[in-house]
């Protein structure tokens, strides 16, 4: 994850709006971009934002400089993904302008950026436990390294994901941002213990092998999770079924919450 950098999530056309500006110029690009809110630019510089709410009791021929607010929190290009979360979340703002060292405005990056950034994160945690719970169910003793795998020949043991976590999944991809697969490999077979998403994401963009922590053993020992695969009609990565996001549980269940108020 230190690896992952706000340059790399951030969106870089951003609308701004002009401190010598209007209210009445701000409620048009309102109506016409769909955003809540926009950073102000002064000869360049990032003064401020404006969001819909400071308009509220603002007169149409009001100068933007009287109603944005000054008190700016903003993020640089290098900055990690993680820090800028972190701000985000504290501050309980959505959006942090990122700023290059003259205080020019280079993009913007939002909440929904650093969730894009954590889905699907691996940590040396998930591995370790992984592999404590195969000693445990099977006595042996499984090593571990990082390496490449075919992707091809790979044993699912996830039956659907979504289409819109996949699409942040080919843009990490090809941005060399994705965190390796999670493999075990036993005597003539690798099974995809997690990384599903990614997975299917380098199967769309031709790629032949993919970054993977592999956890190794040498018995012939079928896994539960194979067995589980078995009874899901899973055998390769094809018999994944990818759900756009409409319908995903949960919004499945947003849906049924508003028809019932």
């Amino acid at each position: 994850m230190d690896k992952k950098r706000v340059k790399d999530y951030m969106t870089y056309d951003v609308v701004t709006v002009d401190a010598q500006g209007i209210v009445r110029e701000v409620f048009e690009k309102i109506r016409t971009t769909n955003h809540d809110g926009f950073p102000v630019v002064d000869n360049g510089e990032v003064v401020g934002y404006i969001a819909a709410r400071d308009l509220l009791f603002a007169h149409p021929s009001t100068q933007v400089r009287e109603v944005m607010s000054s008190h700016l929190i903003v993020a640089d290009p290098d900055m990690s993904i993680n820090d800028a979360a972190r701000v985000i979340f504290r501050s309980g703002i959505q959006k942090l302008p990122v700023v290059d060292e003259k205080n020019h405005l280079v993009g913007i990056v939002s909440n929904s950026d650093v969730i894009r950034s954590q889905i699907e994160h691996v940590s040396p945690e998930k591995v370790f436990n992984f592999i404590t719970t195969l000693k445990k169910l099977y006595g042996i003793e499984p090593t571990l390294r990082r390496g490449s795998v075919p992707i091809e020949g790979l044993l699912p043991t996830q039956s659907k994901i979504y289409e819109d976590e996949l699409e942040g999944r080919m843009y990490e991809i090809r941005k060399g941002l994705a965190e390796p697969l999670i493999v075990v490999s036993r005597p003539g077979r690798n099974i995809l213990v997690d990384g599903h998403h990614r997975a299917i994401a380098a199967k769309r963009l031709g790629l032949l092998t993919l970054d993977a922590y592999i956890i190794e053993f040498t018995e012939d020992i079928e896994l539960g999770m194979e067995r589980t695969a078995r009874s899901m009609h899973l055998e390769t990565l094809d018999d994944i079924q990818v759900l756009d996001y409409a319908r995903h549980p949960l919004v499945a269940l947003t849906h049924r919450l508003v028809k019932r108020v």
